[in-house]
C-alpha cells in the first residue's frame, strides 16, 4: 500500500495533538476511499496544520479483547490526551464497532510519546446490541472525549453515537478508566449522564461529541449532526458543568430533540434544536467541501483550532481534514472561521490587533448561512452585511465594539432573537491567495452567520 501521497487525504474523525518539541500529531479512523482498511488507528505529522505527512498506524490491527467484543474489522475516532505534566503517559481511548452496529467497545492504549509504542489496556466500556431503531435504547460505546476539569483535575469520558445519544461516565484520572464501570454490555443500566439525544424523525442522528471549556467559565458541547451522506453538520450548546444540561442560544435542552418518540407530538423540531457553527458550503471560485463535522478542538497558547474532516462535493467519497480558527464571541459562544487554516506565517492569534473599530464590517463580504439549509452545499451571498441574507445584519451600522475584535448590534434585550454578537478577525483567503478578515457571527435565537471580506479595502 503506498501512502506516501495520502498526506491529509482519507481522514475521518481526527483530533490533534503537539508534542513536547513542537511536532503535531494526528489520530484518525480506518478509513480510505480507494481500498481495503488497514486497521490500528492512523497517524500523521505536522510542523504547521496545514501539511501532513502519513506516519503509519498506532496499533497491529484491532486489540484483542476489542475484537472479541465487537467483531470490528477497523478502529473508529481516536482521542488522544496526555494523561499530565510532560513526562506522563499519553493515552488514547479508541473505538471498535461496525456500521449500525451497537455492539461496540472503547478501549484505552497507552504509549510514552504521540509516536508510540502504543500498548493495549484493555476494554474501557462495551455496549451490546439490542432490538430497535436509532434514538432508542442504551447508548452505543464509540466516539470517545476525554473531559478534565481545571483546577481539581477531575475526569469525565464523554461518549455515544447515534443510538440512545451523547453521555458522560467519571474517569479515574489515576488509572483512565471509568469509575465503578459496567459490566461489558451494561451500559443500558448505567450509561451515565445524559448530554444530547435526538428523536426518530431524525434518526437519532447525533454523534461526535466534543466538550471544551468556555473562556469566562463553564462548558461547551460540540456535535455532529444527521448524515454522513450529505446533510452532516456540526452544532453547538453551551452549559454550567461538563455534565450538563447543555442549552443552545435559544434555552433549548440539547436533549429536547428526543422528546416525543413514542410518536406522541413533542412540537420540538430535532433540526432546529443546537446552534450551527459550521456545515457544507462553497465559496466563489472555491471547492465545495460536503459534511463536515467530527470536530475536536486543539487549544494552544493564544489559539484554538478546530480540526475536522470533509468530504469533497464534487467526489462524495474522498474525505480529508481541515483545521480552522475557533473563536468566542463576548459572552462566551464559539464559531467557526469560514476559512481553513493556512498556518502560523499566514495567520495573525495577536487579539491586541483585531479589529475594534465598527468600520471593520463595512466593505463586500461573501457570507455563509450556517446551517440554513444542512443538505445542500450552501453557496456564499456577496454584499455589504447590511444586504446579504435578506437584511438579516440589518443595523450593522450601529454595532458596538466591545474590544479584541468582539462586536455586537440590535437590541440590548438578550431575549431578541434580532440582537447578533460578532467576532471579526484577520484571517487568510484560501480562494483568492491574500489576507483578509473573517466575521462569525450568531443571534440570540441561534441563527449563524459566516463572512470573509472579499474588496480590496
Amino acid at each position: 500500500m503506498d501512502t506516501s501521497t495520502w498526506g491529509g487525504r482519507h481522514v475521518h474523525d481526527p483530533t490533534v495533538v503537539r508534542d513536547d518539541d513542537g511536532t503535531y500529531w494526528m489520530f484518525s479512523t480506518d478509513a480510505r476511499s480507494d481500498g481495503p482498511v488497514r486497521a490500528g488507528v492512523q497517524v500523521r505529522t505536522s510542523r504547521d496544520l496545514v501539511s501532513w505527512t502519513f506516519h503509519g498506524w498506532a496499533l497491529d490491527g484491532v486489540p484483542g479483547p476489542a475484537a472479541d467484543w465487537s467483531g470490528a474489522p477497523g478502529l473508529w475516532a481516536p482521542d488522544v490526551v496526555r494523561a499530565g505534566e510532560p513526562g506522563a503517559e499519553w493515552r488514547m481511548y479508541y473505538s471498535a464497532s461496525t456500521f449500525g452496529s451497537r455492539r461496540s467497545a472503547i478501549g484505552l492504549a497507552v504509549a510514552p510519546h504521540p509516536s508510540g509504542p502504543w500498548t493495549d489496556r484493555g476494554i474501557v466500556v462495551a455496549s451490546d446490541h439490542v432490538d430497535g431503531p436509532p434514538g432508542f435504547g442504551h447508548p452505543n460505546a464509540i466516539d470517545a472525549n476525554l473531559v478534565t476539569e481545571r483546577p481539581g483535575g477531575r475526569q469525565w469520558l464523554v461518549y455515544g453515537s447515534f443510538f440512545g445519544g451523547i453521555y458522560a461516565l467519571p474517569v479515574d484520572p489515576a488509572t483512565g478508566f471509568v469509575v465503578d464501570p459496567p459490566a461489558p454490555g451494561a451500559l443500558r443500566d448505567a450509561p451515565g449522564t445524559l448530554l444530547a439525544r435526538r428523536s426518530r424523525r431524525a434518526d437519532g442522528a447525533v454523534e461526535g461529541a466534543f466538550v471544551l471549556p468556555r473562556p469566562d467559565g463553564g462548558w461547551a458541547l460540540l456535535v455532529s449532526y444527521d448524515s454522513l451522506a450529505g446533510p452532516y453538520h456540526l452544532r453547538a450548546a453551551v452549559g454550567d458543568d461538563v455534565a450538563g444540561p447543555f442549552r443552545d442560544r435559544a434555552g433549548q435542552l440539547m436533549t429536547d430533540g428526543a422528546a416525543g418518540t413514542e410518536g406522541a407530538a413533542s412540537g420540538v423540531d430535532p433540526w432546529r434544536i443546537g446552534v450551527p457553527v459550521l456545515a457544507s458550503h462553497r465559496l466563489a471560485g472555491g471547492p465545495g467541501l460536503l459534511a463536515p463535522g467530527h470536530a475536536s478542538v486543539l487549544t494552544e497558547p493564544g489559539r484554538q483550532l478546530l480540526v475536522h474532516h470533509v468530504r469533497d462535493a464534487d467526489a462524495p467519497t474522498e474525505h480529508r481534514v481541515q483545521v480552522r480558527r475557533l473563536v468566542w464571541t463576548h459572552d462566551g459562544w464559539p464559531v467557526i472561521s469560514p476559512q481553513p487554516w493556512a498556518g502560523p506565517d499566514r495567520e495573525d492569534d495577536d487579539t491586541g490587533g483585531w479589529p475594534a473599530d465598527p468600520g471593520a464590517l463595512d466593505g463586500t463580504w461573501e457570507v455563509l448561512d450556517v446551517g440554513a439549509m444542512p443538505a445542500k452545499v450552501a453557496d456564499g451571498e456577496t454584499g455589504t452585511l447590511g444586504e446579504v441574507l435578506d437584511g438579516a445584519l440589518a443595523g450593522v451600522g450601529a454595532a458596538r465594539p466591545l474590544g479584541a475584535g468582539r462586536f455586537t448590534w440590535g437590541p440590548d434585550d438578550e431575549a431578541a432573537a434580532t440582537g447578533w454578537t460578532a467576532v471579526v478577525f484577520p484571517a487568510w483567503d484560501a480562494v483568492r491567495d491574500r489576507a483578509t478578515l473573517c466575521l462569525a457571527a450568531t443571534d440570540h435565537a441561534g441563527r449563524t452567520v459566516t463572512g470573509t471580506r472579499v474588496d480590496d479595502r
